[in-house]
C-alpha cells in the first residue's frame, strides 16, 4: 500500500506542475521506485504522462500503474526510465528490458553507475534497435520531490530531444554532456568536487572550534570571501548557521554519506582506468570510507563529517 502523501508534498507537486511546460503525453515505463525513483515517477504521472512502474521491493507511488516485472513495465513504452543502485544491477535489468521495448524507444537511465556500465548498456540498446541516454541526477531526494533535479546526459541528440519534456517535469536543468557514458563522467567529476569541498568545509569549522572562533562569524566571513563554496553557503555542515540544511535536522540524510562514498569510489575507478592523477579525490574516498565504516557515518548525511572531525584530535 502506498504511504499517504503529506499536504506539504501535495502542495509542492501542485506548484511544480503549474510551472512546468505542457507537452505531448507519453507512455513511460519506470523501473526502480525507491527514494529517488518514486517521486520522479509521481511527478511524471502528475504531469499527465501514462506511467507503468516496477520495483521488486518498493510500492508504486500515486498515479503509477504497477507492473509484474520490468519487461511488462517496458512493453509499448516510448521511454523507459531506470533508477538503479549499481552498474551490475543496471546491466542485468537492461538485458531484460531491451527485448521488451519497442524499436526506436529510449532507455533513459538515471542511475549513478560506472562509466563502463553506462557505455555497455548504451551499446546493447543500440544493438537492439533502441536509443539510450545515461542521465544521472543531482539534487537528492528533495530535488526529486520538488521536480528541481539537474540531469547530466550522455548519448545522441535525438534521444536527448525526445527525453527533454520529461526532464522539464522532473528537473530544472538538463545538459547533454557528450556521447554514451559522459553523463556519468560529469556526475562523478561533480561529486568528487563536492566530496572534497565538504571535507574542507568541515575541517575548517572543526579548526575554528579549536581556535575559539564563533561559527556564525566564521560563516559570515567565509560565505562572502575567497573560501566560499556551495557546501558553505547552501549546505552548511554547522547546525544553526546559514540556510536550513541536514545539519539542522540531526544530520538526517539529504545526501547520505554512503552514497557520497559510492560516488567517490566510482570517481577513483574512472581515474584509475583513465590514468588520471586525483590525489584529493583519493584522499576524500579514503576519509569517507573511514567515516562510513568505523566512524559511524552510515545512515547520516555526508555533512555529518563535521561532528566526526570535532571528536578527533590530531596525533603526533
Amino acid at each position: 500500500m502506498t504511504p499517504p502523501e503529506t499536504d506539504n508534498f501535495r502542495r509542492a507537486v501542485s506548484r511544480v506542475m503549474r510551472n512546468k511546460p505542457k507537452g505531448k503525453r507519453m507512455k513511460i515505463g519506470f523501473v526502480g521506485l525507491g527514494n529517488m525513483g518514486a517521486p520522479m515517477a509521481r511527478n511524471l504521472a502528475a504531469a499527465g504522462h501514462q506511467i507503468t512502474g516496477f520495483d521488486p521491493v518498493a510500492p508504486c507511488p500515486t498515479g503509477v500503474t504497477p507492473a509484474r516485472n520490468g519487461a511488462e513495465a517496458a512493453a509499448g513504452a516510448e521511454v523507459v526510465i531506470t533508477m538503479l543502485p549499481s552498474g551490475p544491477i543496471l546491466r542485468d535489468v537492461a538485458a531484460g528490458l531491451h527485448g521488451a521495448m519497442t524499436a526506436g524507444a529510449v532507455h533513459l537511465d538515471c542511475s549513478t553507475v560506472d562509466v563502463e556500465s553506462a557505455q555497455a548498456v548504451a551499446q546493447a540498446a543500440t544493438g537492439a534497435g533502441l536509443q539510450a541516454l545515461d542521465a544521472p541526477v543531482s539534487g537528492g531526494v528533495g530535488g526529486a520531490q520538488a521536480g528541481t533535479l539537474t540531469f547530466m546526459a550522455g548519448g545522441p541528440q535525438a534521444a536527448f530531444d525526445k527525453a527533454a519534456p520529461l526532464f522539464a517535469v522532473m528537473g530544472q536543468k538538463a545538459v547533454l554532456c557528450g556521447g554514451p557514458g559522459m553523463g556519468q563522467a560529469a556526475k562523478i567529476c561533480n561529486n568528487m568536487i563536492l566530496g572534497v569541498t565538504m571535507i574542507g568545509t568541515c575541517e575548517a569549522f572543526a579548526l575554528a572550534d579549536r581556535l575559539g572562533l564563533d561559527r556564525q562569524a566564521m560563516f559570515d566571513v567565509v560565505s562572502t570571501s575567497s573560501g566560499s563554496s556551495w557546501t558553505m553557503t547552501a549546505y552548511c555542515p554547522a547546525p544553526g548557521v546559514g540556510p536550513d540544511s541536514p545539519a539542522d535536522n540531526d544530520y538526517r540524510p539529504g545526501f547520505a554519506a554512503e552514497l557520497m562514498l559510492k560516488d567517490l569510489r566510482l570517481a577513483q575507478q574512472a581515474a584509475e582506468a583513465a590514468g588520471a592523477d586525483t590525489p584529493l579525490g583519493e584522499a576524500a574516498r579514503d576519509l569517507y570510507a573511514r567515516f562510513v565504516g568505523a566512524g559511524g557515518g552510515e545512515g547520516r548525511d555526508f555533512s555529518a563529517m563535521l561532528p566526526w572531525f570535532e571528536g578527533r584530535r590530531r596525533r603526533g
